[in-house]
């Protein structure tokens, strides 16, 4: 008995391109935070790449809101800060169960729509270009969907559960912006290390029923997010140990642009939102003791909202996360002027 039921044909990223076209302004302001990215990792550019925002984007209003907010404090900081907003709008679950996102649901208190959630999502990162200047991240949670977006995004991350998978791999070696490739959830960073390479390399596969070949991506990088032991207990991986051997294995491979986006919670900070004030801070004091350091660094993941902590899909407060607990927004843009002004170019 076939156990896997075929709903509905969904339109292909073509025909939702067509249907949702961006405008020749955000075709222009892609292209230029494009080209500003790219140039902070190779190195031409010294200012810190931010990506920060909400665990998940559940809630199209709120998420406007607060990257409204980014905007309004991007002109304070934008000499030593480059802003990418976090626009997650699917999320992995460890068990496989709870809210996955508004690519599966638009509405996290109504049922699972994924035509409804494909037009919402792709609604959403418009109107963060259109209404805020900002093309934002998300993570490349299903490489097959990636093209809806494709045309929007300024940076892609590949999760700690995706990173050893193959088709997650080939699919970031072709794409035309810096995909960040995390430490698995166990920590190994040689498996790690095996993303970049792929991503980094030249490869044929099928993708999307199509035969492709991809150039590689210079621009695959390390984001280390903190493992969790055979126990269960998370363990961080940004100090100041940890940043200097990922230097050394940098340097032993053959790599193009050698960087690290070091993520300030999940194990890193055993997901204690608050922490991710302090973890920070302490990478920035490791870029000032080492050259190597500060070289590797590129920037790093801040999970931001509205509202402090996190809460149930049903409770509803506006503007505070239904999956990982965020830093609220006052903590959240005191720090943004703090790592700005400890930032040295």
């Amino acid at each position: 008995m076939n156990n896997m039921e075929f709903k509905r044909k969904l339109p292909i990223p073509k025909d939702i391109k067509e249907q949702y076209p961006v405008s020749e302004k955000v075709a222009a302001l892609k292209t230029k935070r494009d080209e500003a990215v790219k140039n902070i990792f190779s190195g031409k550019d010294k200012r810190l790449i931010l990506v920060i925002g909400p665990c998940s984007a559940d809630n199209e209003e709120a998420v406007l809101d607060y990257i409204s907010r980014l905007a309004k404090i991007r002109d304070k900081v934008e000499d030593k800060l480059f802003i990418i907003p976090r626009i997650y709008t699917n999320k992995p679950r460890t068990t496989g169960n709870g809210y996955k996102g508004m690519l599966h649901q638009p509405d996290p208190t109504e049922e699972e729509d994924m035509l409804k959630g494909i037009v919402a999502i792709r609604r959403l990162h418009m109107r963060a270009a259109e209404e805020c200047g900002f093309t934002c991240a998300d993570e490349m949670l299903y490489p097959e969907n990636h093209r809806y977006l494709s045309d929007l995004l300024a940076y892609v991350a590949v999760g700690a559960r995706s990173v050893e998978d193959q088709q997650h791999r080939l699919t970031a070696s072709g794409l035309s912006i810096p995909a960040g490739m995390k430490n698995p959830t166990e920590g190994d960073l040689s498996v790690m290390m095996n993303s970049i390479t792929a991503a980094q390399s030249s490869h044929t596969f099928i993708y999307r029923g199509w035969e492709v070949r991809t150039k590689g991506n210079p621009y695959a990088h390390a984001i280390l997010r903190g493992y969790v032991d055979s126990y269960g207990y998370s363990h961080p991986n940004y100090h100041f140990e940890d940043l200097t051997e990922l230097s050394r294995r940098y340097k032993e491979g053959n790599f193009a642009n050698p960087s690290v986006i070091v993520d300030c919670n999940h194990s890193n900070s055993g997901k204690k939102y608050i922490e991710q004030i302090r973890i920070a801070g302490d990478v920035l004091n490791s870029c000032k003791l080492s050259p190597d350091i500060k070289s590797l660094v590129k920037g790093l993941m801040i999970e931001s909202y509205i509202e402090d902590g996190n809460q149930s899909a049903d409770e509803g407060v506006y503007g505070k996360s239904i999956t990982d607990p965020c830093l609220g927004w006052e903590k959240s843009e005191k720090l943004i002027l703090e790592l700005a002004d400890k930032w040295s170019l």
